[in-house]
Parts: structure tokens; C-alpha cells; sequence
């Protein structure tokens, strides 16, 4: 329990070139309203980011004193600047937003309300995607977050928004994959993890093929590097989760059985390409190039 009647939560946005973006994902934090907590800052990581996004965070510094601009000069990866917002932080809920997303109205307080719980340490938001559902690759990332969410309702993993105990840890940041990581820290000291589904994000994924396959690349890469490192299991790697989700959705999407088949293949290719890019130990890297299409989610 916390030391009063409303827990404080310290909201972190870590960018890099987000000036088109990043202006929506504030606006969406500020809104919030939480019933049991208070929002006490939000900590903008500007990562050498060299567009207007450093400008745009100070035009509403300027209207909203609870926002704070902390730049680092050169991009050292996320990993870097979630030490350094976990480092500047007072809150006692931390909670990561990226920079490209937008909170839907309610979003923190059903992220931040599990902690009422001792013996919750993180919790995991639920993402929806915004992209085209009737395109192929648009198809695969809604049937990527649908499974993502069903497999979470079983046993929670954490992306895209989560909040945790600001216990003032730091993690490595000669990787990526900074979710599991807090994630792994704070269950190893004996917390556990929640997920909170209606504490919804929207964001969106690749809009082709090409950038499917390097996100998604990129993603397995980290998990597989968290199964070698630390022995850490990862739940979407879980066969008997994997099932019971991917049956679930295709109870319910059966109708675009192609779909299913061709998104799978994307999936299966992806996973089998950072598998074998692990076993030859090719390493992890905590700065990847921006995937393009990923961007501009409002309407």
C-alpha cells in the first residue's frame, strides 16, 4: 500500500525523430484521468533525435509543467533512455508509453489500478492496432495483437504500454527487449505480473511485407536473446499458450482462413530467421534502424 490515498504515477515517452507523432501521444496522456492515483509527470527521452520532436515537447512544457524534456545527445537505444527515465522519476508507478501511441481514454487507470496489490510488480497494456485489417500484411498485425491479447488473458506479457514499481532498477543496454527485462527483474524479486486489458493503446504495425518481416525480425531476435542470456521464458513462445490463443482467434476469424495461413507463414519465417541468427550468436543490438510504416497512427 502506498504512503497515502493516491499513489503517484510518472509517465515515460522515449523518442527519437517522433515530431509527427509525439504531440498526439501527449495529448492522449494528459487526458487521462485516474480515480485512485495522480499523474505527477510525464518524461520525455529525446534520444539525438534531429526533427522538430524536441520543440514540440517544449511547446507543452510551456502549457503543462508536469511535462519535462530530457534530451540525450546521441541515440544510445531504448534501453538507454528507459534507464534514464526510470533515473529521473519520482513516481511510485512508473509507466512506459511510446512515443507513436495513443492511450485511449481510461488506458491509465485501468494500467495503474492492479497495484492497489502488494504483490503486483508490472502490469501489461492491451494494444490495438489501427492498421487496414483487409490487407494482407494489415490482417497479420490484427491477428499478431488479437493473439497477443488472448494469450495474455492466460498468462500476461507485457508491450507496447506497461506500468511497474519504481524500485530504481537499471537495465542492460546492449540489447533491446527493455519490457522483459523490467519484467524479469521485478518477477525475480518476487512481484508478479498482471494484464489489464482494458487499459488499451493504439498503435500500428508494418504496412508491408518487408517491414513486417525486419519488425518482427528484430522482436524474436530479443526474446530468443532473453531465453540464451537469463533464461528468461518468454509466453509467446510457449507451444500450449500459442495453441489455445491461435484456436481462439481462429474460432472467431475463420472466414479469413488464407489470411490466417499467409500471416502465420510471416510469423513462422520470422521466428525461424532469429533462431538461427541467436544459435550462430550474431548478437542483439540496442539501436535498430526505424521501421517507416510504423509511424503516423492517428487519422
Amino acid at each position: 500500500m502506498f504512503d497515502d490515498a493516491r499513489m503517484k504515477v510518472s509517465v515515460g515517452v522515449c523518442a527519437y525523430n517522433e515530431g509527427r507523432n509525439i504531440g498526439r501521444c501527449l495529448e492522449s496522456v494528459l487526458a487521462q484521468r485516474m480515480a485512485s492515483a495522480e499523474l505527477i509527470e510525464v518524461l520525455v527521452i529525446s534520444s539525438g533525435s534531429t526533427d522538430d520532436t524536441d520543440d514540440v515537447v517544449r511547446s507543452f512544457s510551456a502549457r503543462d509543467l508536469r511535462v519535462v524534456l530530457h534530451r540525450q545527445h546521441d541515440r544510445e537505444g531504448k534501453n538507454s533512455a528507459v534507464n534514464l527515465f526510470m533515473e529521473k522519476a519520482t513516481g511510485d508507478v512508473l509507466v512506459l508509453v511510446n512515443a507513436d501511441n495513443i492511450l485511449k481514454e481510461g488506458c491509465l487507470h485501468a494500467l495503474v489500478g492492479p497495484f492497489e496489490d502488494e504483490r503486483v510488480g508490472v502490469a501489461g497494456g492491451h494494444p490495438r492496432p489501427v492498421n487496414d485489417r483487409r490487407t494482407v500484411v494489415g490482417f497479420a498485425v490484427f491477428m499478431l495483437w488479437d493473439m497477443h491479447h488472448r494469450l495474455s488473458l492466460i498468462y500476461p506479457k507485457v508491450g507496447e504500454v506497461m506500468a511497474f514499481r519504481n524500485l530504481r532498477i537499471q537495465i542492460p543496454i546492449g540489447m533491446q527487449s527493455d519490457e522483459d527485462l523490467i519484467r524479469m527483474d521485478l518477477e525475480r524479486k518476487g512481484f508478479r505480473s498482471v494484464y489489464a486489458p482494458d487499459a488499451i493503446v493504439l498503435n500500428r504495425g508494418p504496412q508491408t511485407v518487408r517491414d513486417y518481416f525486419k519488425q518482427r525480425t528484430r522482436v524474436n531476435i530479443g526474446e530468443r536473446y532473453m531465453k540464451r542470456w537469463f533464461d528468461f521464458d518468454i509466453p509467446t513462445w510457449d507451444k500450449h499458450y500459442l495453441f489455445e490463443s491461435w484456436r481462439g482467434f481462429l474460432k472467431d476469424n475463420g472466414k479469413d482462413f488464407w489470411k490466417i495461413v499467409i500471416a502465420m507463414g510471416m510469423e513462422l519465417l520470422a521466428r525461424a530467421y532469429a533462431t538461427v541468427h541467436v544459435m550462430m550468436d550474431k548478437g542483439d543490438r540496442p539501436v535498430w534502424n526505424m521501421v517507416e510504416t510504423t509511424k503516423e497512427i492517428g487519422p
